[in-house]
């Protein structure tokens, strides 16, 4: 269904004035986090993904989505590289941060990275984009806005959390979705994503809705704290590194957190990778990010 996705995005297509961008090395380091916070590992009793889908393949759509609705590069390159500081479990590690509710404690590193990356500033001088607006992708309010607002990073969430995890969307909803959005000028004379018709608003709240109620599950909520504890565990104690969730792939930590000998972390392995719904306890949850949404649907917002 990814590929689908994709397709109806306008990919491939060898026109496409985002591919050379594709083969940036730092960019390409994202094919190797997973979409869904390490839970890619996790005990199939809890997660069973449809398929695997990337943070890489996140910033394609967003980039996709995007340029789709405004045609505009800068836009499109900021969504493409907004998630470039993404580590190894994702918010996994702003759980170990503590940063339950807003999980936004990785991208301090976004500055950082982007000015190393000589690759793309080539690209971007090509193109007469300025590296600053990429860094501050935030200020691009279709590729980002707060919430209850829609946007192209939210509207992917929903799409890719829905085929993948959720597994409730059709690729005929997919479609229906994309083919009524559009872009309005808001009530703060701000551009905000919308749609141009009702009925599809409330079916992407529904789906929206629907992920918000999966991320505040017991089930969700303990095991991204496991995978934080287990990942704290291991920095504290130097068997892994804070580098190491930059410059490895979450396959390669995985396994070298099952090679290490330390009886906590094996039986916190084996628990995150064996254990089923019916053990996992209900206290000692932690509140974390409210993911409400209320779109634009023509002059009003949707709720």
């Amino acid at each position: 269904m990814l590929n689908y996705y994709k397709k109806i995005l306008g990919y491939p297509n060898d026109q496409l004035f985002i591919n050379k961008y594709l083969s940036d090395p730092y960019l390409k380091r994202l094919k190797n986090i997973g979409y869904f916070c390490g839970m890619d590992y996790a005990s199939k009793d809890i997660y069973d993904f449809s398929e695997y889908i990337s943070r890489y393949d996140h910033s394609l759509t967003v980039a996709l989505l995007t340029y789709k609705l405004t045609k505009n590069k800068t836009m499109t390159i900021a969504g493409l590289y907004h998630d470039i500081a993404t580590p190894c479990f994702s918010h996994v590690i702003d759980y170990m941060n503590k940063d339950y509710i807003n999980q936004e404690s990785t991208e301090d590193m976004t500055r950082s990275i982007l000015e190393k990356d000589s690759y793309l500033q080539r690209l971007l001088k090509e193109d007469n984009i300025r590296l600053e607006d990429i860094i501050n992708y935030k200020d691009l309010s279709v590729v980002d806005n707060n919430r209850p607002k829609l946007c192209a990073d939210r509207l992917d969430a929903i799409i890719l959390n829905s085929m993948g995890w959720i597994k409730n969307i059709t690729e005929e909803d997919i479609k229906e979705i994309i083919d009524n959005l559009t872009v309005y000028f808001n009530e703060e004379e701000q551009l905000e994503m919308g749609f141009k018709d009702i009925k599809v608003a409330q079916k992407a709240v529904y789906y929206n809705d629907v992920i918000n109620n999966a991320m505040h599950s017991k089930e969700d909520i303990y095991m991204m704290q496991l995978l934080a504890d287990i990942v704290r565990y291991a920095l504290n104690r130097n068997y892994i590194n804070i580098t190491d969730l930059y410059v490895k792939s979450e396959t390669e930590l995985i396994n070298d957190l099952n090679e290490i000998d330390d009886e906590f972390i094996k039986d916190s392995l084996y628990k995150f990778e064996n254990i089923t719904k019916e053990e996992i306890p209900n206290d000692g949850l932690v509140e974390v990010k409210d993911r409400n949404l209320k779109p634009l649907v023509r002059s009003r917002r949707l709720g």
